[in-house]
């Protein structure tokens, strides 16, 4: 397969873990979420990837109202950037082990339908979908997304005309986006996002992430991204099998060995990669064009 010759870029802002005691640089209010957004974007990303955090502790939300708040800020500074918001929030259930019917405090489960207000109310030009359920991390934390919330979530994404991007986290969820696609619940172009070293979801190695690759549909659009130290060399491994690439403090905190990093700094970092393998970072219009976005309005 080719390697890719116009690669976009997403940013992952800030995203659901905790990591927020963790560095300085990840944003946690409305205004810091938007203006790394904004920084990214400048930088070179032409999608910015949006989870929100309660503003006063920096625990993961899903309240429409933070949403709202961070893409208006983004708007109102005339920003072009493809606005991309999760809506994989509402998915996680943390059982006793001991009473496995009890769930204990962090678990936030709702319908496939109910995690998408947000995306409801805003008409993102591109919104998360989760395919598939996962034991995440260690512990007895679980990601729970079932064939028929998926396909409920699928319908209403379609219904509201907002390009779904299906995160991936192992192969038997690729095989079941692809059944969304054949039962006619996903519009071409598909969007993948190949989401490596996930514990305990697909390692990041590359021949796992090429075989993953060989199963996509034909036509896709897919990006990859893996954790930690990792990200980087991730860039590289994505584009020279064909794909985009996705890198942010969601996803790894440093630049360097201890040394912290922003969102724009590792956009900055992509976008050295991207260049030094002889490929161009593609515009955000040049990313509407490849993902079947709506022009910019």
């Amino acid at each position: 397969m080719p390697m890719n010759s116009s690669v976009v870029i997403t940013c992952a802002l800030t995203g659901a873990g905790d990591t927020v005691g963790r560095s300085p640089h990840v944003p946690v209010t409305p205004e810091q979420i938007a203006r790394s957004a904004v920084e990214a974007a400048g930088a070179g990303a032409a999608v910015v990837h949006i989870h929100v955090r309660d503003p006063e502790t920096g625990a993961p939300a899903r309240d429409p109202r933070l949403y709202r708040e961070v893409v208006e800020r983004i708007k109102e500074t005339g920003t072009d950037v493809v606005i991309n918001l999760t809506a994989g929030m509402g998915g996680d259930l943390v059982i006793d082990p001991e009473n496995p019917l009890t769930h204990l405090p962090g678990t936030d489960l709702v319908g496939g339908v109910e995690r998408l207000p947000h995306v409801e109310e805003l008409l993102p030009d591109i919104c998360t979908l989760d395919c598939g359920s996962l034991n995440f991390g260690e512990g007895s934390n679980l990601y729970i997304s079932t064939p028929d919330m998926l396909r409920a979530g699928a319908k209403r994404i379609q219904e509201l005309g907002v390009r779904p991007e299906l995160e991936i986290f192992d192969t038997g969820q690729l095989w079941f986006a692809k059944q969304l696609r054949d039962e006619g619940l996903l519009d071409d172009p598909t969007v993948f996002q190949l989401c490596m070293g996930i514990p305990w979801g697909a390692p990041a190695e590359p021949g796992v992430l090429k075989s993953m690759v060989d199963m996509l549909p034909e036509g896709a659009q897919w990006a990859s991204f893996a954790l930690g130290r990792m990200q980087m060399p991730w860039v590289a491994q994505s584009i020279l099998l064909g794909g985009n690439v996705r890198v942010g403090l969601e996803d790894n905190l440093y630049l360097s060995k201890g040394v912290k990093a922003t969102n724009a700094q590792l956009v900055e970092r992509a976008v050295q990669i991207t260049e030094l393998l002889g490929a161009q970072v593609a515009t955000p219009d040049q990313a509407r064009e490849r993902l079947g976005l709506k022009p910019r309005a």
